[in-house]
């Protein structure tokens, strides 16, 4: 799925960051994806992202749009036909509560948008959000979170730098389309990549808290980054065939 290349405004990004057990996240993964490993452990998360000013490149920014939108993301890595590997992030779920970015996504945009309701707060350095999906009572995300110097020294990454490096290295996102085995790829381009710690003292999934999905010791919150008023860029990736799962 080609698309002109899109640019805009990444007013707010939260990575919200959890380590799993690598069996429990090949469960869910495509068979041609394996977890990319920090440590002995996959990385799985979700974005939370307000983009403003989106349009394709050329056009003046007062003719883009603003949304909230939200990404449950995998970290993995798979090889190319030249039997090199390559790393990236599998979604198996956006929302958006953008009626435009729900009905173009996985026809004219790559990936499905569910359209969610989003309840945000950002003030002085702290922040929260309450995304719930349309038809749930249950939220789907939940967090509360306040802007941090310093990064967790329990977390899986040694440093705030590693942790940066390790994420700005896995921009491409590959996620499903509708009645199809086909895998949209987009590239996040970020020419100027900064990340800051950000303290949670509330975090919750109706995924990653789901124990059918994953066991009490198999996954915990490991540590979250922010990312505030960056340009970037959207970019199509060529789509990959899907295959059954991994594990």
């Amino acid at each position: 799925m080609n698309i002109p290349v899109i640019t805009g405004v990444i007013r707010r990004r939260i990575l919200l960051n959890y380590r799993v057990a690598p069996e429990a996240v090949a469960r869910i993964l495509p068979g041609q994806f394996q977890p990319k490993l920090m440590n002995g452990f996959a990385v799985a998360g979700i974005c939370l992202i307000r983009l403003e000013h989106v349009r394709p490149k050329g056009l003046p920014s007062f003719m883009g749009i603003s949304s909230e939108n939200s990404a449950h993301r995998i970290a993995v890595e798979w090889e190319d036909g030249q039997r090199d590997f390559k790393e990236g992030v599998f979604v198996p779920r956006r929302d958006t509560d953008s009626l435009l970015n729900a009905l173009a996504g996985g026809r004219i945009f790559p990936g499905v948008h569910h359209h969610s309701r989003f309840h945000v707060k950002d003030d002085h350095g702290k922040i929260s959000i309450r995304v719930e999906a349309d038809g749930e009572d249950a939220p789907l995300v939940e967090i509360e979170a306040e802007e941090s110097k310093h990064f967790p020294a329990d977390s899986i990454f040694s440093s705030l730098e590693e942790s940066s490096r390790f994420f700005e290295a896995g921009c491409v996102g590959y996620s499903s389309r509708p009645d199809s085995c086909k895998l949209d790829g987009l590239l996040l381009k970020v020419p100027e990549w900064s990340v800051t710690p950000l303290e949670v003292t509330l975090a919750k999934s109706s995924f990653f808290d789901d124990r059918a999905n994953f066991a009490d010791d198999q996954i915990q919150f490991d540590h979250a980054l922010l990312m505030r008023d960056i340009q970037h860029e959207w970019h199509s990736e060529p789509a990959m065939t899907g295959e059954g799962p991994s594990g």
